[in-house]
């Protein structure tokens, strides 16, 4: 399943949570019956215009993730062939700056409308989202004009190989042989494990899961929100999220494997908690896998 972009869900607060599931397999099958009515326009509309998406502000929330994204795809030490997008939804910001360092992408999600939706746009066809103000930014990031966006669009639609079906609650979560042998060389992912989770458990298995498809020493870029407990993915489809704090992201990611390099932490203005969900912060994290 995937992200804040097209997640699965059960109803969750810090303190009620819809348990009539339970946890494990049952509450990962309720959270996907969730996503049914996900709708990837109206997802784009709430959460990808202003007031989030405003560049000309200094403290957009948008900036603020395009620029985590912008430094650790340039710092140097994230190098290799392919890059993993896991859970994109209909969304591709996530891989604006990586599309740059890696020769092969691969976008992935859950849902076949968002896979649809990022198919269309790699095709040139005209789909619900206009990502030239998204490209522009980041052409600005990278020292270049922001009219190279053109150029950026067309770098991104030759680098990206496959737009493939995945389910970060299988131990296998993409189809055996979609990677080499020795896994990705970097995965980037953007709310999508604790969109998809229905506990805190499973949100640490689904790291540990999306770990195989890694190599030993490869790096993990992993975005979410931070005291979130639901999000809607469009008209009346209120979508539950494991609700997280930093303590929580990092012991997290401690017990599936990995070693944290950088973690970085962005509280919402109130302007912006525009009422399609209760997120109070974001967290960003660079993290390695460990060899073995």
């Amino acid at each position: 399943m995937q992200d804040r972009k097209g997640k699965t869900s059960r109803e969750m607060g810090r303190g009620k949570l819809d348990r009539e599931d339970g946890g494990g397999a049952s509450g990962v099958a309720a959270m996907a019956r969730h996503y049914q009515g996900f709708n990837p326009a109206a997802y784009l509309q709430y959460n990808y215009t202003p007031p989030r998406a405003d560049f000309s502000r200094a403290d957009s929330v948008m900036r603020w993730k395009l620029g985590c994204l912008h430094r650790a795809f340039t710092e140097g030490d994230i190098q290799g062939e392919t890059l993993v997008d896991i859970g994109s939804g209909p969304t591709l910001y996530q891989v604006l700056s990586g599309c740059e360092v890696f020769s092969r992408v691969v976008l992935t999600d859950f849902l076949d409308v968002n896979r649809q939706e990022l198919r269309r746009w790699l095709a040139g066809e005209e789909g619900d989202f206009d990502w030239a103000p998204y490209l522009q930014h980041v052409c600005q990031l990278e020292g270049r004009s922001p009219s190279a966006w053109r150029e950026k669009a067309a770098r991104l639609r030759s680098v990206v190989s496959d737009v493939l079906p995945i389910d970060v609650h299988q131990a296998s979560p993409l189809a055996e042989g979609t990677l080499p042998p020795s896994g990705a060389d970097c995965l980037v992912s953007s709310f999508c494990l604790e969109s998809v989770s229905p506990d805190l458990p499973c949100f640490t298995q689904a790291l540990r899961h999306i770990g195989s498809l890694l190599r030993p020493g490869g790096c993990l870029l992993l975005i979410g929100a931070l005291g979130e407990t639901y999000y809607m993915g469009g008209p009346g489809v209120r979508i539950p999220v494991v609700p997280l704090d930093e303590t929580q992201v990092c012991a997290s990611l401690r017990a599936s494997g990995y070693l944290l390099i950088q973690l970085c932490v962005y509280r919402l203005p109130a302007d912006m908690k525009v009422g399609v969900d209760d997120v109070t912060g974001i967290f960003y994290a660079k993290v390695k896998k460990v060899a073995g």
